[in-house]
């Protein structure tokens, strides 16, 4: 993985991706003590920051690998990127989704034209049950994370952001990135480490899933105990991937592991005072900016608002607060 990598994701998404913008607020600053800048990516086509790397990883594919179709396991938002990537190219897709996914993202997969097969998160190995369609039907498997044409159209965010950055005037401050597998955190991280080195970027975790903020400290790969159970779904995997993590360990801040009452209370303020609806997993670096001050220093902190789809159940829960 490399910047140019990242660069040339960037020419095959331009005039095809959303630029999200950069939003602030002073009710946000007020709670925080410090200037808050919020990347939008839940205004990203599909609700989330995944179809970058879904598109990334479409348009590199050469024509007889996109007929024969293209397979992508996924709780929903990577679902969701590869399943309009694969359309607007005209491919086959089958994704391979939990059974407790939010049913909106079930929903909008399958109106986006894939075929979902559902498994069971606690019990099933979506590696193996992927690798075993992929080869039935001789698929291309798009990893949600653990993949370099992924990697770098995620990192395809971190070049928007360095360049907006820079335009509100903020050249060094904590970066702070919902991380589940670390594609689009380790993508980012590459995008600053040459666009903006006075960006750090911070994983940033729910609690009894972070398993990326023990692996910083070990130095190795770390699993969770669990697999499922955690409000933020689109930020639940086993362990980072072994592409992302060497990434992460050289390029990223200590991560940071938040509650899962402060990312309901985030998700109502972003509402609030910016008009934006995130999802759970979408939200939790919204929720470390706001509510860890002591994780984090600087006097401007730039959160990733990662995603947006979220059911209604969980949105109201979160209004209600």
């Amino acid at each position: 993985m490399n910047i140019e990598m990242i660069r040339a994701a960037a020419g095959r998404l331009k005039g095809v991706a959303v630029t999200t913008p950069l939003l602030s607020s002073p009710f946000l600053d007020e709670i925080a003590g410090r200037r808050v800048f919020v990347k939008a990516e839940c205004l990203q086509k599909t609700g989330s920051f995944k179809f970058r790397g879904g598109w990334s990883a479409l348009s590199a594919l050469d024509d007889a690998a996109r007929a024969r179709g293209v397979i992508g396991y996924s709780s929903g938002n990577h679902a969701q990127g590869v399943a309009l990537a694969a359309r607007a190219h005209g491919a086959p897709c089958v994704i391979l989704m939990p059974s407790d996914a939010p049913r909106v993202k079930i929903d909008n997969t399958r109106a986006l034209g894939a075929e979902v097969v559902l498994y069971d998160r606690a019990t099933g190995d979506r590696d193996a049950i992927g690798g075993a369609l992929a080869e039935d039907r001789g698929l291309t498997l798009v990893k949600p994370f653990d993949e370099p044409l992924v990697i770098a159209g995620q990192g395809t965010t971190g070049l928007e952001i360095a360049r907006q950055a820079a335009e509100a005037g903020v050249d060094k401050a904590d970066l702070l990135v919902p991380c589940g597998g670390g594609g689009l955190t380790s993508g980012i991280a590459l995008a600053c480490e040459a666009e903006a080195p006075g960006l750090r970027v911070r994983p940033v975790e729910p609690e009894e899933f972070d398993d990326v903020a023990r692996s910083l400290v070990s130095g190795r790969i770390e699993t969770n105990r669990r697999k499922s159970g955690s409000l933020c779904d689109a930020i639940i995997t086993p362990s980072p991937g072994q592409l992302t993590f060497p990434i992460l360990y050289r390029l990223a801040g200590p991560g940071i592991v938040v509650a899962e009452t402060h990312v309901l209370e985030a998700m109502k303020l972003a509402f609030e005072r910016l008009r934006i609806v995130l999802e759970p997993g979408g939200a939790v670096a919204l929720a470390a900016a706001l509510f860890s001050r002591d994780a984090t220093g600087g006097d401007a902190v730039i959160a990733v608002a990662s995603g947006g789809n979220v059911d209604r159940e969980v949105f109201a829960r979160a209004l209600a607060r």
